[in-house]
């Protein structure tokens, strides 16, 4: 993998890993573009490169982490459902891992969060800060993550209509999902290079690697900070259309040959 490579593709991982559009659809399309070769290593540097975004949240939310020791507590039992569904299925979970599964997940998250949007328009919701959000509801959370292990479905996009329809106002909703990535990443970043121990031995694997890391957390900063304006002010229609739209697009892809709907897993 070139470095040039390495840093667009932190860029594109920065930018997706938070919002509820599928980091996984967009580094198809990104690897894709710049002609990368699948390989093992590729799909390590994929997972790894995702904690340089997890330390975004740290750094952004370092006060509401070390402030709120209860927090960490409803954290571990929201990653608790996708830590268990993962060890026990996650070879059976290879199954879904295909371009057309994808291309549906996209498109039926963009057309659920439009219904949630429209169903809640003006709603007055019940939880308004992190603090009030009870340990059960957390477990809710992390049950709706864990269907982010279907391609296509997004880590953020899955939690954040969890907590939706949850009565999580957006704010409150996007910020718990982005504090669950936090042991969700590690763990599976943990995984990544206990698998692939060898990304880590040489300067071909360890400088792309770096520039993955960096940029996925400086641009990831950026996009936490923008993100939580906007849905301050806007609902999340904008992103089921987008879903919807690049759902569309892989499906022109896939049927007309210009990609392979195996070949990216």
């Amino acid at each position: 993998m070139e470095n040039f490579h390495a840093l667009i593709l932190g860029v594109i991982e920065g930018l997706t890993e938070f919002l509820p559009i599928s980091s996984t659809g967009h580094m198809i399309l990104g690897t894709t573009i710049l002609g990368i070769e699948q390989s093992e290593f590729l799909r390590s540097f994929l997972i790894i490169i995702q904690l340089g975004s997890i330390l975004a949240v740290l750094f952004v939310f370092w006060n509401k982490l070390f402030q709120n020791i209860k927090l960490w507590s409803k954290l571990a039992i929201g990653f608790f459902p996708t830590g268990a569904i993962g060890f026990f299925l996650a070879k059976h979970l290879d199954l879904l891992f295909n371009g057309y599964v994808v291309v549906i997940m996209l498109i039926f998250g963009g057309i659920v969060f439009i219904i949630i949007e429209r169903l809640h328009k003006n709603k007055n919701y019940q939880i308004n800060s992190l603090d009030e959000i009870s340990f059960k509801q957390a477990f809710c959370i992390g049950l709706f993550q864990s269907l982010a292990m279907i391609p296509g479905t997004s880590r953020s996009g899955a939690s954040i209509i969890g907590g939706l329809l949850l009565g999580f106002n957006r704010k409150v909703a996007a910020e718990f999902s982005f504090l669950l990535a936090i042991p969700t990443m590690i763990i599976a970043t943990a995984y990544s290079i206990y698998k692939e121990p060898y990304i880590l031995n040489t300067n071909e694997t360890l400088i792309p690697l770096a520039i993955g890391f960096i940029t996925a957390f400086f641009v990831a900063i950026f996009v936490i900070k923008v993100f939580l304006k906007f849905i301050s002010k806007f609902s999340f229609i904008p992103f089921g259309i987008y879903r919807i739209f690049l759902g569309l697009i892989f499906l022109y892809l896939y049927y007309f040959g210009i990609l392979d709907a195996q070949s990216h897993f």
